[in-house]
């Protein structure tokens, strides 16, 4: 291959250039970079491929970008207000939704410029070469593990509201793996983009289901507009608001199955539309109503018939939403092990017991992380402060600063915009710092026993 060739997009990738003349800036950048056509993604030609990925369209992207977010998130909201109050959690979740929307913006600029980037790993490999790819990597790799655990978790709290505590909480949470390991086998997101759309509306009749319950019982009351709480539990609920926020981790693997990465604006708004009306709807009414009866997850906050109703509701939800980000997980350990190979494209028997293998594995060590921390809050505050600071806050800020090395004062929007993104990784590092403290404390707290217990967790 000449080095002029080298640097003209194959047929495969016009979804990417949109021509193969560049233009745009962007595309200009990219064609100087050298990158080989066949390295340009992972997934290359699909053209005559068995398995092909690239198949997603702009909305298919956005609803799997929606069950993945807002699932857990929005159940951990009505208690982070009433800790914090209504107006200052208003306000913090409003200005936390829409730096997320800024950051999710800035990694799709990050897809267009380097076209072979598919996880967050490959970015860190082009930031910082291979120590960047295997550091990044495996601290992405243990989020997902962490979000997968969270659903298993929450899989557990619902299963013991319904049945009343019917079994073990160790039997549900096996139950709910292997579900969850069942509905992890096909390999492509475009069969996932449908269950989605069960998942979206199984949340939203849950939480409709609640708000109505909790405005017709009002089980509590002691609604404030300022809540009187500490650096501890204030920040605990910071933390759960920006877990509601978390799903930038798989946003690059989105975007490498779009017909047109381009086209992940539009996925990006539909997402941050949805996930921040419907936060602030549900977490306020929910308070408005249940005041210090709120519970998370929110679910429980209505009467006990009221919350199986709703918990068997949400259970498409909380096991699709864990699906799919589990999918993202598999695929990058796949991709790593058949990248490059024509096994990517196959259904042969090494293929398929590679992706069984994988998937099985991650979804153990899921099950193993929720039964040691099996207090719901708790989870989330620890994996906020561990990965969601960073992979939706700082990373993305880093790779705005790593885009635009040398015209940081170029202009005054630049000036203002590397500003911006200092800020936003300062915020990432106080995230880290209070909230490892925070989750620690709580996890301290929380009776030893009750890790790997059969105890009602509801």
């Amino acid at each position: 291959m000449s080095a002029t060739d080298a640097q003209v997009p194959t047929a495969g990738m016009e979804d990417i250039f949109l021509s193969k003349t560049p233009d745009s800036e962007i595309d200009l950048e990219n064609e100087k970079l050298g990158t080989p056509a066949y390295n340009q993604d992972a997934f290359g030609n699909e053209e005559y491929a068995e398995v092909k990925y690239k198949v997603l369209r702009w909305w298919q992207c956005g609803l799997l970008m929606v069950a993945e977010t807002v699932s857990l998130g929005v159940l951990s909201l009505p208690a982070a207000i009433a800790s914090l109050g209504l107006v200052p959690a208003i306000i913090v979740l409003i200005g936390l939704g829409l730096v997320a929307s800024y950051t999710g913006f800035i990694m799709g600029q990050m897809k267009r410029k380097y076209p072979q980037i598919t996880t967050m790993a490959d970015a860190g490999e082009v930031i910082g070469g291979t120590w960047g790819r295997e550091f990044i990597g495996a601290c992405w790799i243990l989020f997902f593990i962490f979000i997968m655990s969270s659903h298993l978790l929450t899989f557990t709290v619902a299963m013991n509201s319904i049945t009343s505590h019917g079994t073990c909480s160790i039997v549900f949470g096996i139950v709910g793996m292997i579900v969850s390991f069942i509905c992890s086998l096909p390999r492509t997101l475009e069969k996932m983009s449908w269950l989605s759309l069960v998942s979206f509306f199984s949340i939203i009749i849950a939480v409709l289901i609640t708000m109505i319950a909790v405005g017709i019982e009002k089980p509590g009351h002691a609604v404030l507009a300022v809540a009187d709480t500490d650096l501890y539990h204030g920040f605990s609920a910071v933390c759960n608001i920006v877990f509601a926020f978390c799903g930038h981790g798989a946003f690059f693997g989105l975007m490498a199955e779009l017909r047109n990465p381009r086209d992940f604006t539009k996925s990006l708004c539909l997402l941050q539309g949805v996930d921040i009306s419907l936060y602030l709807i549900a977490s306020v009414v929910i308070y408005r109503y249940a005041g210090d009866g709120v519970t998370s997850p929110a679910l429980g906050s209505a009467s006990p018939v009221m919350a199986k109703v709703a918990y068997g509701i949400a259970l498409p939800t909380i096991i699709i939403a864990g699906v799919i980000n589990g999918h993202v997980a598999f695929k990058y350990v796949y991709v790593r092990i058949f990248r490059g190979t024509d096994r990517m494209h196959k259904r042969d028997w090494i293929a398929v017991a590679s992706w069984v293998g994988i998937a099985l594995g991650l979804w153990v060590l899921a099950w193993i992380i929720s039964s040691a921390i099996p207090v719901f809050s708790n989870l989330l505050s620890l994996i906020t402060a561990l990965f969601a600071s960073w992979f939706t806050f700082g990373f993305p800020a880093i790779l705005w600063l790593f885009m635009n090395k040398g015209r940081y004062l170029s202009s005054p929007t630049k000036i203002a915009l590397t500003i911006v993104n200092v800020i936003i990784i300062g915020i990432a590092c106080a995230l880290c710092g209070l909230g490892l403290w925070v989750s620690g404390k709580a996890i301290h707290d929380n009776p030893s026993s009750a890790s790997f217990s059969c105890a009602n967790n509801a």
